[in-house]
């Protein structure tokens, strides 16, 4: 009896000490996993951080090392002669206004009607919602250039051109906008409308006081897609505007020419396309945490 115990006592130990395969071969995987992917990610960040990094530097870089070949990314000599030469041909602050006033506008009353709409087909029972909804989806698929050109005509018939009026109007709202409220709308809880409506609330005070407050890192998520949309956008504001002092920053700076020998000044479009990008960095660094939240949220709940 002794020796069965004192056997089973050393079978005991020897398999305490015999390493389990299993967990060993899970976390040589997790740490092979951990090494290739932190690597990729890094190889990834240069990658998509080099453009930006060769704007930087030809922003300070003089004209003829911009245009030099083979080309010399770290300049010989930092200079400011290309935004220099960017306040001589744009008016910088004035289109940077432009373009602040243009995507704010846009991006505040997309906020405002497309949370309406999104409400509506999301929380509201209704005939024909479904047919609604499924006609925005619909009209999410013609694309911008087809309707370019009946929605200018209309413009252009109400003596919008060139005003901010005409700017913003036609994309005051948009389906985009709205499909994502509204899934992120349908998957708040049900009953807060309910316990909202017993104590005699309205819609709008449904709306207002009980499903906006929840929906806050969609909302900031649409925002931010709206404003940096709308303050890269090339296309619409040089079709609409044709006044320097109307035009927002992107088209002035795609409407930089050369000189008379025809050769683009590169140097000062780069100035221009970091004048440009600054004030996007810089609201990404503020609402970055609230943006990724509302991501990572609206994808989870969509």
């Amino acid at each position: 009896m002794t020796s069965t115990t004192s056997s089973s006592a050393r079978v005991a130990t020897l398999a305490s000490r015999t390493p389990r395969r299993g967990g060993s071969a899970v976390r040589a995987t997790r740490v092979l996993r951990q090494f290739g992917v932190v690597p990729g990610l890094l190889v990834f960040a240069a990658l998509t951080s080099l453009p930006v990094l060769v704007v930087v530097l030809g922003a300070f870089s003089p004209e003829s090392e911009v245009l030099s070949w083979p080309p010399n990314f770290i300049p010989s000599r930092f200079t400011l002669e290309n935004f220099d030469g960017l306040t001589a041909r744009v008016p910088v602050l004035l289109q940077s206004w432009n373009s602040l006033v243009f995507a704010g506008v846009v991006t505040a009353s997309a906020l405002v009607l497309n949370s309406l709409a999104a409400y509506a087909l999301a929380r509201i029972e209704f005939r024909g919602r479904i047919a609604i909804f499924t006609v925005l989806i619909a009209i999410m698929m013609v694309p911008f250039q087809a309707l370019l050109v009946p929605i200018y005509q209309m413009v252009s018939a109400l003596g919008w051109v060139n005003t901010l009026a005409g700017l913003v109007i036609p994309r005051a709202a948009d389906v985009a906008g709205i499909f994502l409220l509204r899934q992120f709308f349908i998957t708040l809880p049900r009953d807060l409308d309910s316990a909202a409506r017993i104590d005699g609330a309205g819609e709008l005070r449904v709306f207002w006081s009980i499903v906006l407050p929840n929906a806050k890192p969609a909302l900031l998520t649409m925002a931010l897609f709206h404003f940096v949309g709308n303050w890269n956008d090339l296309l619409w504001p040089l079709i609409m505007t044709s006044d320097s002092s109307v035009r927002p920053l992107t088209a002035g700076l795609a409407l930089l020419t050369g000189s008379a020998t025809g050769v683009a000044p590169y140097g000062v479009m780069m100035a221009g396309s970091l004048v440009a990008i600054v004030p996007l960095v810089v609201l990404y660094l503020i609402v970055q945490r609230r943006f990724i939240e509302g991501v990572a949220m609206t994808g989870m709940k969509g």
